[in-house]
């Protein structure tokens, strides 16, 4: 599976279990919530930084996102 697609299901996957909308989620990870949307959906391919930032806000390892 591509790695953006695995990146954004597991995104979508954790962010469900913590109860967050995208709306909701993005302002914790203060990305925008579009971006959020474009990452859940495999359509973007965010930086480290951000990967970091959305694994912060998820309570989680970044890695965690990749597996």
């Amino acid at each position: 599976m591509d790695i953006r697609k695995r990146l954004g299901r597991n995104l979508r996957r954790l962010r469900e279990a913590k109860g967050l909308s995208q709306e909701a989620f993005a302002f914790e990870a203060n990305i925008h919530r579009t971006y959020i949307s474009d990452i859940e959906r495999g359509a973007r391919n965010p930086t480290i930084t951000v990967v970091d930032k959305i694994a912060a806000a998820l309570g989680v390892k970044a890695g965690q996102l990749l597996d």
